[in-house]
């Protein structure tokens, strides 16, 4: 078709924003929280800079700040003062993520706060729920008896007023456990955003040291998935579509696109989560001068989003809610 064809012809600087296909917006981002019931203070996290530990004091100025950078949502997790085999403080009616969404939501009702409904930063083992000896002979994490537990956490969140309780813990039946005892708890209207396709992936390192969640034994590949699994993957999502989640999502999202993409098709609308080894290798690399912090964070965001994220869980939502309204 050349010289006919000339597709050059609509990337001239004045027509690039007519024809952009993909458009990044604020409403596409949420906001992830750790709030530390042991500190006064707020407390840097080393290894994802300019992220914090907050007080439970500081609930409510965290949110107002988040709805005048113009967010709309966050998803909160928790680090407890006290830890044990049971996970008790996770659903503890004065637990701190309870204390953190009361505090939140009676500063910005319509601030839309999201819990990360899971175990692993309130076991003393550090799995995502109950721990006990398999058919096989080694100890692991147990499939129903953690159902039971993420039921009571999910309902002691959706009591303290969290508006979506989010499942990450990648058990079997997770999502239709919890919505039955939502139901059956006077929480119908309260949706489910699951952890639908959470991989065994080696860039949460720095969550672990955000969240205090590092593991005692073995790992995580007993329940979460091998990133070499792509239709493993999707069957995964589907199950919890059928279970009845209202979003589903993957994590991490940047390496995992090809995933997302095919996660979209089933219909519901899907969450990306951009991991904390994601945000730490920007970080890292635009603190050397190696890239623009800026150019690339939002180059990847849009890219998330182009794959077929309707949300976008990131650490760089603050930041680049800042960069469009800059360049509105």
């Amino acid at each position: 078709m050349f010289p006919e064809r000339r597709l050059r012809r609509l990337r001239k600087r004045t027509l690039q924003p007519l024809f952009k296909e993909t458009r990044l917006a604020m409403s596409d981002l949420v906001m992830p929280l750790f709030f530390d019931e042991t500190i006064e203070e707020a407390v840097p996290i080393g290894s994802m800079p300019g992220q914090y530990r907050y007080p439970l004091g500081d609930a409510g100025a965290v949110a107002e700040r988040l709805q005048r950078a113009g967010l709309s949502a966050a998803l909160i997790f928790g680090i407890p003062r006290e830890k044990d085999a049971a996970a008790t403080s996770a659903y503890d009616e004065d637990g701190v993520v309870q204390k953190a969404v009361a505090g939140m939501k009676a500063a910005c009702p319509d601030l839309v706060v999201i819990t990360d409904v899971c175990a692993c930063e309130y076991t003393d083992h550090g799995h995502c729920g109950i721990v006990g000896e398999t058919c096989g002979g080694g100890m692991d994490l147990l499939n129903d008896p953690s159902l039971a537990l993420m039921q009571k956490i999910a309902v002691s969140h959706a009591r303290a007023g969290a508006d979506i309780v989010a499942p990450s813990c990648m058990l079997d039946g997770m999502v239709g456990a919890i919505r039955t005892a939502l139901d059956g708890s006077g929480f119908a209207e309260v949706p489910i955003m699951s952890y639908s396709t959470k991989f065994a992936s080696a860039y949460y390192g720095p969550f672990r040291e955000a969240a205090d969640s590092g593991f005692s034994f073995g790992d995580r590949t007993t329940y979460q998935m091998d990133p070499a699994n792509a239709r493993e993957a999707l069957l995964e999502s589907e199950e919890d579509a059928a279970e009845g989640a209202d979003i589903l999502m993957v994590k991490p999202a940047g390496l995992y696109l090809d995933v997302l993409a095919e996660i979209r098709e089933i219909g519901l609308p899907v969450a990306a989560y951009q991991v904390s080894g994601e945000y730490a290798q920007l970080k890292a690399a635009s603190a050397l001068g190696w890239l623009d912090e800026r150019k690339c964070a939002l180059e990847a965001l849009t890219c998330i989003k182009r794959a077929g994220a309707d949300l976008i869980i990131t650490y760089y939502a603050e930041d680049a809610a800042r960069w469009l309204h800059e360049e509105q």
